[in-house]
């Protein structure tokens, strides 16, 4: 097996990560350093920290230079960062001595490789709000299209009262449309721009350095945090939880596919499932497993990017270095399961002929109806006695629970039995989230 699936041609179909995953390459990790010191230098040469000529120089070398990863290999295994190697292969292949003296003026190498971390996080969340948008739009379809579709709901996998399918599809999607809503105000909270120099104090950048960073901030198209960041890995942490919980609402939607696509459910059919080596007569519920284990991931490395956001001074390599392990593959896992939910909620379709039978048999999915019918007549605690006794009857005897209502209370108006009126606010919250959706 690859030491990750995220980069297995093996693998890719089934944890497909897209676009995203082309952002963390060795290639695009320098590139957006790269791009960085370019738009540094830049912005330098316009406050007149470095020679604008040589700012100019270095800006158009890099956009047009082309670093190979591996030549920065044993740099980087001597120094613990990329950046010193990168920096002295920029300045080589600048093939201008003059100008490229004047690369990384007065940065640090974790201004650059933050800075960098961000720029491809900003794309990263791009692509993701492109699916989760048609994610979203899939879901709201469905819930417009079932908003009185019934169908039993389930507690602790058991029946409960009567719901509709598109009550339980706005119940999968909510969580997804906040998570939606919430990323114009992640953006500006977390993607931030990094320039503080060496430890934090920006001594070398001079007496314009907020300026400079408010200027580097606008020219790369992120966010300036008026202070430094280094040891303050909040705005990943932010990022991290938004991802968080996108995985949560996705792991608990593949584990609740799982139980509909059971043999015993089958209330709902899989576009494309997948098919057994040796059972000719299975189709396994492939992505929902793949939704519920990368859930599963998420969680662990959630925990080792809260612990290496710990550091110790002003710059810890333990912590920071357990960052670039756990990130990467938690930004992969949130766009491959983007990518699966996205072909999920397009291809299943519910079994509205079982969704229906399951509401029925004995009928003790209305027992609760029953019990507040019968409130009216005697106080609530014996209303739910006297309701649990007729459900073991019903139970004991194979006689469904609403003939026996009608037998034992024949004065009560047992309307509440039809699944349209048992339904409470189901309808009206598909509907709800449908708009909510078609609104954006």
């Amino acid at each position: 097996m690859a030491a990750s699936v995220f980069d297995s041609p093996l693998y890719a179909r089934l944890f497909p990560s897209g676009e995203v995953g082309r952002l963390f390459t060795d290639s695009a990790e320098i590139r957006a350093m790269v791009l960085v010191e370019g738009a540094l230098a830049r912005a330098q040469g316009a406050r007149g920290v470095i020679p604008e000529l040589s700012a100019a120089a270095i800006h158009r070398a890099s956009l047009e230079i082309q670093l190979d990863p591996g030549a920065l290999a044993d740099p980087t295994g001597q120094n613990g960062v990329s950046v010193p190697g990168l920096v002295a292969l920029f300045r080589s292949e600048m093939q201008a001595p003059e100008h490229s003296v004047y690369v990384h003026w007065g940065a640090t190498s974790q201004d650059i490789i933050d800075t960098g971390l961000m720029l491809r996080l900003r794309q990263a969340l791009t692509l993701m709000e492109a699916d989760l948008r048609s994610i979203l739009n899939a879901l709201a379809d469905q819930a417009a299209a079932h908003a009185t579709t019934p169908m039993p709901a389930r507690t602790y996998g058991q029946h409960a009262t009567p719901t509709s399918w598109g009550a339980v599809v706005a119940g999968f999607g909510a969580p997804l449309l906040d998570a939606l809503q919430e990323l114009e105000t992640l953006r500006a909270a977390s993607l931030w721009v990094s320039l503080s120099g060496a430890a934090g104090t920006a001594s070398a950048l001079g007496p314009e350095a907020s300026a400079l960073r408010a200027d580097l901030a606008k020219a790369l198209g992120l966010f300036d945090p008026e202070r430094s960041w280094h040891t303050d890995r909040t705005p990943i942490l932010r990022i991290v939880d938004w991802m968080g919980r996108v995985m949560a609402a996705l792991g608990a939607f593949g584990q609740s596919l799982l139980g509909l696509t059971s043999t015993e459910v089958a209330e709902i059919t899989l576009g494309g499932a997948g098919s057994s080596s040796t059972m000719p007569q299975k189709q396994n519920p492939v992505g929902p497993s793949v939704l519920v284990a990368l859930s599963h991931q998420t969680t662990a490395l959630r925990a080792t990017l809260q612990a290496g956001a710990q550091h110790q001074h002003q710059r810890d390599g333990g912590a920071w270095f357990a960052e670039w392990l756990a990130l990467p593959q938690l930004v992969l896992g949130t766009a491959s399961a983007l990518s699966q939910g996205k072909t999920l909620t397009e291809g299943m379709t519910p079994n509205v002929a079982r969704m229906a039978a399951g509401l029925e048999g004995l009928g003790l999915i209305h027992a609760e109806a029953l019990s507040f019918a019968l409130a009216e007549q005697m106080p609530r605690p014996d209303a739910q006695a006297a309701t649990k006794q007729l459900c073991q009857k019903a139970q004991s005897k194979g006689v469904s629970l609403l003939k026996l209502a009608k037998a034992t209370h024949p004065e009560l108006d047992l309307a509440a039995f039809e699944h349209g009126k048992t339904m409470g606010q189901a309808p009206e919250e598909a509907r709800a989230f449908a708009a909510s959706v078609k609104a954006l």
